[in-house]
Order: structure tokens, then sequence, then C-alpha cells
């Protein structure tokens, strides 16, 4: 009986489960280096405001 070796490479649910964990802290990474939701509310606050005539613009 030739029992053959698993391969170290094989993917399990362990090894998925932490190329999940790995991918969302990458992800957490790359928004943090962005600004964070902090930064991306403030963005919405302002595109918003923008978007609305200013008192110089109603007095013209």
């Amino acid at each position: 009986m030739s029992d053959t070796p698993e391969s170290p490479f094989k993917l399990n649910r362990t090894r998925i489960f932490l190329l999940a964990m790995g991918a969302v802290v990458v992800l957490i990474a790359i928004s943090m280096m962005m600004g964070g939701l902090g930064q991306y509310q403030a963005l919405r606050e302002a595109a918003d405001a923008a978007k609305q005539p200013t008192a110089e613009q109603l007095g013209q």
C-alpha cells in the first residue's frame, strides 16, 4: 500500500478561511490609506453642498 502524500498547497477549509481573512485585512488597510470612512462622508457632504447655489450666485 503506497500512501501518496498530500500536497502542501492543497486548499482546505482552514486555508480558504485564512486567505479570506487576509483579503479582508488588505481591503481594510487600503481603505485606511485612502482616508477611511470619515473622509468619504466629508466628501459626500461637500459634493451635496456644491450642488446648491451659494449666496453670491443667488445675488447676481
